[in-house]
C-alpha cells in the first residue's frame, strides 16, 4: 500500500458484530471512531479489559442472547424481549425458564429437526442418483 493511501476503516457497529459485543456498552472512543482493520485485528489478538468484561458478562447482542438461551431471535421478538440481556440475566432465565422460553426452545429444536431430516433426505437422494443403474441381463 502506498503511503497516501489510507487504510480502510469500518463503521463502530460493524466492527461491533465482528467482535460479538453490544455497542452501547462499549466504551464512547469506540462507538464514535472509525475502526481500522489493523485496530480490529488488534482488538482480537490483544483485547483491552472492556472487551474481556463485555464477552463474558454482556450485555449481549440479540444474536448472543438468542444462542445462548438457545432460541431464535424471532423468539427474543415473539416474546417481546428487546432489552440487550446481561450474563446474570441469562443465567436467572435458563435457570427457572418460563414458559416462553421452554416454548421457543422447543421450536427451535423442532426446527433443528426438520432441517437435519431435509439434510439427510437430500444425501440420500443425491447417492441415488450417483448410483449405476443395475443390468436386467
Amino acid at each position: 500500500m502506498s503511503p497516501d493511501q489510507k487504510s480502510q476503516t469500518m463503521k463502530p457497529l460493524t466492527a461491533a458484530t465482528k467482535l460479538g459485543i453490544y455497542l452501547p456498552a462499549t466504551p464512547e472512543e469506540f462507538r464514535s471512531n472509525p475502526i481500522s482493520r489493523a485496530q480490529l485485528e488488534e482488538l482480537r489478538t490483544n483485547p483491552p479489559q472492556w472487551l474481556i468484561d463485555l464477552r463474558s458478562t454482556g450485555p449481549f447482542p440479540r444474536d448472543i442472547t438468542a444462542k445462548k438461551l438457545g432460541i431464535t431471535n424471532s423468539g427474543l421478538s415473539r416474546a417481546e424481549i428487546s432489552d440487550a440481556l446481561t450474563a446474570a440475566e441469562i443465567a436467572e432465565l435458563i435457570a427457572d425458564p418460563p414458559e416462553w422460553l421452554i416454548r421457543e426452545r422447543k421450536n427451535a429444536a423442532d426446527v433443528r429437526a426438520e432441517e437435519a431430516r431435509v439434510k439427510a433426505q437430500r444425501e440420500e437422494r443425491r447417492l441415488a442418483s450417483n448410483r449405476p443403474a443395475k443390468n436386467r441381463f
